[in-house]
Parts: C-alpha cells; sequence; structure tokens
C-alpha cells in the first residue's frame, strides 16, 4: 500500500510539470528575463529566495525531472559563487539520496528477487568497491546524474555511504557550473562574450572532464598499489615472461626503441607456435598432402601409386623444419638485438618485481617499471573416467610420443572438431591410419557457416575419415592391449577402438605458477584485461592466448604491439587493441579461411547483410589445377560495396583471403577490388571474379535502357 502510494505520489507530480509546461521557465532564456526581478526578490526577502530554490532544486532531483543544468547556473546569476555552491551542493545530493531512497523502497527488492542470479556480480562488486564505482560516476558523468541515482538505489549500497560520496563528488563540478552561472550573469553586451572571466569559467566546464578522469586514475592507481611498496628505481623498463609469439614481439619491440628489456622463458624460445603448434602441423600437412597426391595423381594424367610412408622420416623431417626456423626465435639472435634472455621460471612478486629460478641453478631479482605477461596456453585435456589408463596424444605432445613410430597409428581416435581436431584427423587419414573423429557439438567448425561445416566433412568423409557429431564421450576402457571409447549418440551407444587417442579439444591459458593469485590479478579463463591490455595493475600487461580473446598467434603478435608500446610509452599516449579485423584459416584441404563476419553471425546480431558469392569452379587456374572445390563469399552492407565479412573454402585460401583483409583494413569496397588488375591466370582471380559478381548484381538497371537507345541513336 506504501508503495503504490508513493509511486502514485510521483507520478502525480511529474505529471503537473508536464501539464503545466513548467520546464519552459528551466531555459536561459527565461533565467536571463526574469534575472532582474529574482534579484529585487533576493534583495528584499533573501531567505525566503534561498530556501523556495532549495526545496524546488530538492524536489526536482528526487524527482528526476530536467533542468538541474540551468537550476545550477541560475544559483550562480542569483545568490553568487559561494552561497550557490552551497546551496546546490546540499540539494543536489538531499535530492539525489530522495531519488535513491524511492528507487530502492519502490524498485529494489522485485528486481533483485528477479534478476539476483544475474546481478550476484555487480552485488560483489558493489559490497566491495561500491564506493569507487559511485565516485567515478560522480566526478566522470558517463551516464545522468538522475540515471545513477535510480540505478545505484537498486544495489546494495548504502544509504548514507551515497550521500556523502556523492556530497563530495559532485563538488567540483557544482562550482564550476555555479562559477560559470555567476558569469553568465554579467553578459550586457555581446562583447561580454569575450571576457576573460567568463571564458575561463566555459574553459573550466571543457576540461573539467579531463581534470576528473585524471582524479579518477590517480585514486584508483592510489588504492590499487596501496598494499605495495614502489621501489625508488628500476634494473629494467620492461620484463616479459613468455618467449612465444607475443613475448617475443613485445621484446622485440622495447629492443627496438632503445629500453632495457628482459625476455624470461622457462622452456624453449618461440613457444607453442614453433615448436609444437602452428610449425610442425603444417610440416605434417605437407607431407599427408603429398602422399595424398601421389594417390590420386591421376587427376593430373599421371599414373598413381600407393606411397610407401616412411613415418620416422616424415617425424624426422618436421623436426628439421623447426630447427631451420628456430634461429629467428633463438636466443643468440635476441640477445643480438639488445634483448636481455633468461631462462628459468617467472613469478611477479610485486607490481614491480620479478623473481626468475633460472633453469641453471639460483634465482635472480629484477624490478621494472613495466610487465608483459606472455605466457601462452596449453591443451586442454576432458575429464573423462579411464582417460588416463587408455593413454592418450595432445597436439603439444604427440610430435615426441609419435617421433619413434615406424608407421602412422592403424586405429587413430581424434577428440575434437575444431581447427586442430580436423587438421589432424585429415593428415593422419592420408598417412595411412584409419581415424574416427568425435565431435559433441551438432557439426564441425562450429565457429564458421553450416555450408563451410558441410564441406569439410564432406571430404574427410571422403578420405575415409568416421566422422561422428553430436557426441558425447562417456568414458575410455582398457581390456589387455584392447583401447576403446564408448560414446552417446541420440541415445544409443557407439564402441570406438583405437590405438592411439589424440585430445584435440581446445586451449586452456597458462594461469597457473606465475604469482598472478599473490597479487589479486583478476582471472577466468584468461587474465581480464582492459582496452589497453592492463590487468588490475595499470602497469602489468597481458598479451596473446593467455588474454584471449582470441588463440591465433597472428592475434598475439597483433596484441604485442599494443602491450609493448602502452607499456613502454603508457604515461604519454596508450592505444586501444584493435579487433575490427581478424583474420584466421582452417588448413584441412580444401582450406578455410575467414575474415569479419560469417553469414551465421550476421543473423545472430541482426545485422542487414547481402551475400555475392562465386565458385571456384568457374576460376580457370583452379580448373587447371584441379582444385576447384570451394568458393568466395563476401558479405556487405545492403546496397553498397562495403565489405562486412569474407569466407573463402578452397586450396590456398589464407593467402586468397589477405586481399580482403587490407581492403577492409583501409575501407576499400568490392568497388576497388574489382578495379585492380590481377594476374592471369591465378587463383587471386577468384577475388576480383567475387567482386564483379558484386557489380554485376547492382547495375544500374533503369540506365540500361537509355543506354540502348543512346547505342541505337549512334548507329544512324
Amino acid at each position: 500500500m506504501k508503495k503504490a502510494f508513493l509511486a502514485l505520489l510521483i507520478l502525480a507530480a511529474i505529471a503537473l510539470f508536464v501539464a503545466f509546461d513548467l520546464g519552459r521557465w528551466l531555459t536561459l532564456d527565461s533565467l536571463k528575463q526574469a534575472k532582474g526581478s529574482l534579484a529585487v526578490w533576493q534583495a528584499n526577502e533573501p531567505g525566503l529566495v534561498a530556501a523556495g530554490y532549495f526545496f524546488l532544486y530538492v524536489a526536482m532531483a528526487a524527482l528526476s525531472l530536467p533542468g538541474a543544468a540551468i537550476m545550477t547556473l541560475a544559483a550562480g546569476a542569483i545568490f553568487g559563487l559561494a552561497e550557490g555552491t552551497l546551496l546546490v551542493s546540499f540539494a543536489s545530493s538531499i535530492g539525489a539520496s530522495l531519488a535513491f531512497a524511492s528507487a530502492r523502497f519502490l524498485l529494489r527488492d522485485s528486481v533483485q528477487r528477479r534478476f539476483g542470479n544475474r546481478l550476484k556480480a555487480v552485488n560483489e562488486g558493489m559490497a566491495t568497491g561500491g564506493m569507487f564505482y559511485l565516485c567515478t560516476m560522480r566526478l566522470v558523468p558517463v551516464f545522468p546524474f538522475f540515471v545513477v541515482n535510480l540505478l545505484m538505489g537498486l544495489t546494495t549500497i548504502r544509504l548514507r555511504t551515497f550521500y556523502w560520496i556523492s556530497q563530495l563528488a559532485m563538488l567540483p563540478a557544482t562550482i564550476v557550473y555555479v562559477n560559470a552561472g555567476t558569469q553568465l550573469a554579467h553578459i550586457q553586451h555581446l562583447s561580454d562574450v569575450a571576457s576573460p572571466r567568463l571564458l575561463l569559467s566555459f574553459t573550466l566546464l571543457g576540461i573539467f572532464p579531463l581534470i576528473a578522469r585524471g582524479i579518477v586514475r590517480a585514486l584508483q592507481k592510489r588504492r590499487v598499489y596501496a598494499r605495495w611498496r614502489r621501489p625508488s628505481s628500476f634494473d629494467r623498463n620492461l620484463i616479459v615472461i613468455g618467449a612465444g609469439a607475443a613475448g617475443l614481439i613485445s621484446a622485440y619491440i622495447a629492443a627496438t626503441v632503445k629500453a632495457k628489456v628482459t625476455l624470461i622463458e622457462a622452456h624453449r624460445m618461440g613457444g607453442d607456435c614453433l615448436n609444437y603448434g602452428c610449425i610442425p602441423s603444417k610440416a605434417l600437412i605437407r607431407s599427408a598432402t603429398l602422399a595424398h597426391e601421389m594417390a590420386h595423381a591421376d587427376l593430373y594424367g599421371i599414373e598413381p601409386a600407393a606411397p610407401r610412408i616412411n613415418f620416422r622420416s616424415v617425424m624426422a623431417r618436421i623436426y628439421e623444419v623447426i630447427r631451420a626456423i628456430e634461429p629467428h626465435d633463438s636466443v643468440d639472435r635476441y640477445s643480438k638485438l639488445g634483448v636481455e634472455v633468461m631462462q628459468g621460471y617467472a613469478k611477479i612478486v610485486d607490481p614491480w618485481t620479478v623473481e626468475v629460478a633460472l633453469n641453471e641453478g639460483g634465482t635472480r631479482r629484477l624490478t621494472t617499471r613495466s610487465i608483459v605477461i606472455a605466457t601462452g596456453s596449453s591443451p586442454s585435456v576432458p575429464s573423462l573416467p579411464g582417460l588416463e589408463q587408455v593413454g592418450y596424444v595432445t597436439s603439444e605432445t604427440l610430435w615426441k610420443e609419435f617421433a619413434g613410430l615406424e608407421s602412422p597409428p592403424r586405429r587413430l581416435a581424434v577428440l575434437g572438431g575444431g581447427p586442430i581436431g580436423c587438421e589432424l584427423a585429415q593428415s593422419f587419414a592420408r598417412l595411412g591410419s584409419t581415424v574416427t573423429q568425435i565431435e559433441m557439438l551438432p557439426r564441425l567448425l562450429i565457429r564458421e557457416d553450416v555450408e563451410v561445416s558441410a564441406l569439410v566433412r564432406e571430404r574427410l568423409e571422403a578420405e575415409g575419415v568416421r566422422v561422428l557429431t553430436d557426441c558425447k564421450v562417456l568414458r575410455a576402457e582398457r581390456q589387455g592391449p584392447s583401447k576403446t571409447l564408448i560414446i552417446e549418440h541420440q541415445g544409443d551407444s557407439t564402441y570406438v577402438e583405437f590405438d592411439a587417442l589424440i585430445c584435440a579439444t581446445g586451449r586452456t591459458a597458462r594461469l597457473q605458477g606465475y604469482g598472478l593469485e599473490t597479487l589479486g590479478i583478476e582471472t577466468g579463463r584468461t587474465i581480464h584485461t582492459n582496452d589497453f591490455l592492463q590487468t588490475l595493475y595499470p602497469n602489468i600487461f597481458a598479451a596473446g592466448d593467455v588474454a584471449g580473446p582470441y588463440q591465433l598467434t597472428n592475434v598475439a603478435g597483433h596484441q604485442a604491439w599494443y602491450a609493448a608500446v602502452n607499456a613502454l610509452f603508457g604515461g604519454i599516449r596508450k592505444f586501444k587493441a584493435d579487433y575490427s579485423i581478424i583474420p584466421w584459416s582452417t588448413f584441412t584441404d580444401p582450406e578455410v579461411a575467414r575474415v569479419g563476419l560469417s553469414e551465421l553471425e550476421a543473423k545472430d546480431g541482426n545485422v542487414p547483410y547481402e551475400v555475392t558469392r562465386y565458385d571456384l569452379h568457374e576460376s580457370d587456374r583452379a580448373i587447371a589445377d584441379s582444385a576447384a572445390e570451394g568458393f568466395v563469399k563476401v558479405l556487405t552492407v545492403p546496397g553498397k560495396d562495403r565489405i562486412l565479412g569474407v569466407t573463402i573454402v578452397g586450396k590456398h585460401a589464407g593467402d586468397l583471403l589477405s586481399e580482403f583483409v587490407l581492403a577492409m583494413k583501409h575501407g576499400l569496397g568490392l568497388a576497388k577490388v574489382f578495379g585492380t588488375i590481377h594476374i592471369y591466370p591465378t587463383l587471386a582471380e577468384a577475388n576480383k571474379s567475387a567482386a564483379g559478381e558484386w557489380r554485376r548484381a547492382h547495375t544500374p538497371r533503369r540506365l540500361l535502357p537509355w543506354v540502348a537507345r543512346y547505342h541505337a541513336w549512334m548507329r544512324r
């Protein structure tokens, strides 16, 4: 009953305000017109005017009515800086608290009851840092103050806390606005607009958000670093933990700009990409592709031959490839570039100190102005009963485990239908293994469009891979030498026997053992960072797989630039990491490459789009190469040539995609791609042909009859 009465009272007050158009009095023109009479009234009845103004301001703030800015300027014009600031400061805080209390009384219980689970994180955040967040919103008004009043009422922050923080945090803005009002009261002629005092007031209004932002940042730093003692000087400008793609590039950039940088790596330089991921897998794919081409040489008019697979030699070649690339990422090269390389385990002791347990023995402690955490990720292993008993390898361990085999595993099971699982399943099938690929989701390559997944599955099955999707692996069993996976599919049990098992079920960020817990750096699946790749501590950054949101080597290198530059020059200028144009490729045959939106993502996001498609069976070079399977699909803004996303399926799709990546990065549309000369005959011509399809579909057809008439007239 009380809630209903209060709600009706508030609605009635707002209705009266609207019905009598009281907002017309809350304009600068009205204020100037009433200035004389208000001054006389204020001179004769100062107490009454001040009290009336005070209660009117409180009522407007409590009812969240528009006009607070004009009322604040009016305080300066009527009462002057000191008295006006005093009146507005208390009136605005009391009114805000009344709005806060009303929202809490009327809505909080029902909101918390209905959305309690979703608001759990918000409530916890308010309990630990609510005062700081409220102070931030008051100092830097991202949201209108009346919105802050109402929303805070729905949280668990105390009314008393809300009041005094609002009183203090709104005071700087109140002073600036009241001071501007005092100067507006003195405007008599147009020339008064250029008076130094008025210009100063408006300058303060303009720069106040910047000042407030600086205050907020200073308060945040003080709060974050409160329990730590900052060194008086530093041994290094930058310490980088991890020598994978992100770490190597971060250190390289630091050395290039002559910073003193230390790179710490416990294992092998080059990280996962060089030693276990990108490089060895692509070397394996090349051997498997050659074996496949030999077996299908009749496509090229050559007698096919069953390849004799010397698997030990295949694995030896993979290690030769790694050794050939190793010097690019070696300790020697980076030392010559000016990077100090330490081999050992790093632990962050405090925001400026890193302790290194050296591989050769002993420890060292280094102080540094900034830190980049680039510890990468490792393969995820599912929690599956019996898995340890049957044994398994991952995309990281298979190179060592399989290196001594004379032949590839006779029966191979691959858990996972993502890029890694698809690449390995196809490669081992081409090298002679009988492969069963198992995916729990409804289809392979779930991030791609349905037609892409279907095409890849069709090719894998054509090459002998048994693909099982929408499956749940229940357990693994071993009876003597026999190993079996028990799988549930649509209620039925299926048994998959295997000799070797590859777990390719994703990757997990390396978060343990680096001191993150001690420092209180927030983590989930990855380290939580802001747009500048800063962690909780502004001088500690994260880049690569450990930071997310993409687990791609090219993204790790991309993030490394932002992390290194912000770490070294953030005091002058910081750069937000840009994820607007992210390309990737799955190196199956045919390859799958994409940048920007897929058609599925556009539909899910309700993004309007047009599709332009060019099938590779129309490409002269693809036909000549017997590689006419696949397509180029481009999504554009309806009626325009601006590219939203591109998917290419086919031979060398990853290479072909680069043209579209460049076009999207620099805002070039399909018309520019179509107007670019491409070498004939190349697969890259497919890009121009796709652009040509778009051009043909957008020919100005209403103009064509007139063009026909023009040509007819020219023949007379």
